[in-house]
């Protein structure tokens, strides 16, 4: 058959909290948001992958915390995503996908789509353009199309697909021929001996008619309210809301478990260009440059007679003395120490901290609205004081709080204070008050940053006592994010 070249749409899977990644990565700005490799983040270094000849722009998928980092993060590379589809609900990949496999092929039905999640890690760039052109060919022909990465070690984390008869005269292409979840270590050394089995990399080339004809025909509930989500998706600034109502009818299933290991249309392309699960503290250990002894260290660290370990400092020193295969990470906030075998127990810790509601678990000290941020200084019995910037032009929403009352003091740059029925403007020193009960906004009028400290006093401090009565960023009125 003759192949077909088709635009490539790139869909981007940005959910997930990466909580293997904790400290670092935590509900509220997960690893995906991290530049945990270098100067950019995860999801920007799989934007910027997927950026130029040969790919449209990107959708992205995602939820409703992360909607105004993720929308920053790609405006800074120059990046302008077809859209940015807003999850209410996590329901895993296979809804996820359905929702941009709806949306894309009502405008570009011969396009191919290309899935990736923001969270991988690819070395070669070349050779990734250069598997995502063959499997694009492939799926032109009739085919849902996974990367299948050579398994040079036993992993039992990954999932497994056994290649299967080949595939006309695309190099590295096959049939699938069975996937294996998450093995046992006697297993996973089996497969590895055998050599036809490849990890599955949990990134897809799909043409977007064809995904939905077998998503339908496997998975119908999926297909037929991740449909209705996107039928009745609403518009907000540069978001796309999917129908709550439809798409938390959608069940909780990947799409491997949804069609992937039930099709009877499943390729896989063998490649090699350098991929990793950025997945937990090993992970990072194993793809980060080591010194003599085997040590991956990042930030402020001081060391003397360690081996094997990842040590990574957000600003504080850390020193560390004759460890042996150990993580130690430290943050404004907490220091993790674990052993190296066993980090995937991190997750268990964050349990740990939710159920004892920790904030540890959610945010960091610095947390990010879209507006700018605030930091954390020092809280007690009746007070806590925080570091608020705000960008130019941008203002936070008009809001009363019924229990605590607040005092700014203007650092550095220009405020402007709607205090009731009062308008004032605040420059560097000055002050003000704003009771319990009064309406109030904070804005920035001005070309640089704004740097106040606020004091609460009261007796409740907590985020959920706020009320909007007006927010120029579409945020729901009675929530704090």
């Amino acid at each position: 058959m003759e192949s077909v070249v088709r635009t490539v749409v790139p869909v981007i899977l940005s959910g997930g909290n990466g909580t293997r990644l904790w400290p670092m990565s935590r509900e509220l700005y997960p690893k995906q948001l991290l530049p945990l490799l270098g100067e950019l983040s995860l999801l920007q270094e799989t934007a910027w992958r997927v950026h130029g000849h040969g790919f449209a722009p990107p959708v992205v998928v995602c939820g409703e915390p992360h909607r105004f980092i993720i929308a920053e993060q790609l405006r800074s590379l120059g990046v302008h995503p077809r859209g940015i589809l807003i999850e209410p609900v996590a329901r895993g990949t296979a809804p996820a996908i359905a929702a941009a496999a709806t949306m894309v092929a009502r405008t570009d039905p011969d396009a191919v789509l290309l899935v990736c999640p923001a969270d991988h890690n690819i070395v070669d760039r070349d050779a990734f353009r250069a598997a995502v052109a063959t499997a694009a060919e492939v799926a032109a022909e009739g085919h849902l199309v996974t990367f299948g990465i050579p398994a040079t070690t036993p992993e039992t984390g990954y999932g497994y697909i056994q290649a299967g008869g080949p595939l006309g005269s695309h190099q590295g292409a096959s049939r699938v021929g069975r996937f294996v979840e998450k093995p046992s270590l006697a297993r996973a050394q089996e497969m590895v001996a055998d050599g036809s089995w490849t990890w599955n990399s949990g990134m897809f080339v799909l043409p977007p008619r064809l995904f939905l004809e077998e998503l339908t025909r496997l998975a119908p509930d999926v297909a037929s309210n991740a449909a209705a989500a996107v039928n009745a998706a609403a518009p907000d600034l540069d978001f796309v809301r999917l129908a709550p109502s439809s798409f938390e009818r959608c069940p909780t299933v990947s799409i491997d478990n949804a069609v992937m290991e039930h099709t009877d249309r499943a390729a896989v392309v063998r490649a090699e260009f350098g991929w990793d699960d950025v997945g937990s503290w090993s992970s990072l250990w194993r793809m980060g440059d080591k010194d003599k002894a085997g040590n991956v260290v990042v930030g402020d660290v001081v060391d003397d007679g360690s081996s094997g370990c990842y040590v990574r400092s957000d600003g504080v020193l850390v020193s560390t003395i004759g460890l042996t295969d150990t993580i130690v990470v430290a943050t404004k906030d907490v220091v993790l120490v674990a052993d190296r075998a066993r980090d995937q127990q991190v997750k268990l810790v964050v349990e740990q901290l939710r159920r004892a509601h920790r904030t540890e678990a959610k945010a960091h000290p610095v947390v990010y609205r879209p507006w700018g941020c605030y930091e954390a200084v020092d809280a007690g019995p009746g007070y806590q004081v925080k570091h608020i910037s705000v960008k130019p032009g941008q203002r936070l929403s008009l809001q009363t709080h019924s229990k605590r009352a607040e005092h700014w003091v203007v650092i550095s740059g220009t405020a402007e204070v709607v205090r009731g029925e009062d308008s004032l403007v605040l420059r560097e020193r000055e002050s003000i008050d704003v009771p319990v009960g009064c309406m109030h906004r904070l804005s920035n009028p001005g070309p640089e940053m704004l740097h106040l400290i606020e004091v609460q006093t009261g007796s409740y401090l907590g985020e959920d006592d706020i009320v909007r009565l007006d927010d120029a960023y579409g945020r729901d009125m009675s929530s704090s994010a």
